[in-house]
């Protein structure tokens, strides 16, 4: 008899938790707290939209983020003579957007560097650099390939200023180098670019044949 009364204890307890869960006792006021709030159901925008991204996409989205925020650069082309700048000046014409471009008259001043070299190959050459690496000195590759194979141990715009560096770097136990003049004072034209953004950035490789073999680089 006792054990007949506990299964029916059992079985009405049973019962009742089963009601109260299924909010069947909601109207005597018992019940579980109704965790969903089904009202923000109607203020979602497009969840549809939503997307689970990748690590691998996020990084791709991050990549393309810093490239769309990519800041505008000044460029500038070298010295151009006459007869270059007129031609570059109707191919630019046609491929920029008027404003977006002058093709100043400059004076390029005369360049005098501290020069070592001529060395008979490649090798002599980076044996020097090493040892110029072990007294803590720069050097920098030349800009007239008519020295031939040799280094710079900086540019000057006057000869005296290249003699005292000399003096300088003779103390320090440079032996070989010795001051020559990298180019002399010219005039001619230089193309600029204030702003190159992505959309003209686009349209450069239009000019290249046109610069007589001169690179565009950050304006000085």
């Amino acid at each position: 008899m006792l054990r007949f009364i506990v299964v029916l204890v059992l079985l009405l307890c049973n019962g009742a938790y089963f009601a109260w869960s299924q909010g069947l006792m909601q109207g005597l006021g018992f019940g579980p707290t109704v965790q969903t709030e089904p009202q923000r159901l109607a203020q979602q925008i497009k969840p549809e939209a939503i997307q689970v991204l990748s690590e691998q996409d996020i990084k791709r989205e991050d990549a393309a983020a810093r490239l769309a925020a990519k800041p505008a650069v000044c460029l500038q082309s070298g010295l151009l003579d006459e007869a270059q700048s007129t031609v570059l000046s109707r191919v630019v014409a046609s491929v920029l957007p008027e404003g977006a471009w002058t093709l100043d008259a400059v004076v390029e001043p005369a360049r005098w560097i501290v020069f070592m070299g001529k060395y008979a190959s490649e090798e002599a050459m980076t044996k020097k650099r090493s040892e110029l690496a072990s007294l803590n000195l720069k050097f920098e590759p030349l800009n007239n390939p008519s020295l031939g194979l040799g280094l710079s141990l900086g540019g000057f715009e006057t000869q005296a200023a290249a003699n005292s560096a000399l003096e300088g770097f003779s103390r320090r136990g440079v032996r070989t180098a010795r001051v020559v003049q990298e180019r002399a004072q010219a005039q001619g034209k230089v193309l600029k670019i204030p702003a190159v953004d992505d959309a003209l950035r686009t349209r450069l490789e239009d000019l290249k044949p046109a610069l007589a073999g001169k690179t565009l680089s950050l304006c000085r």
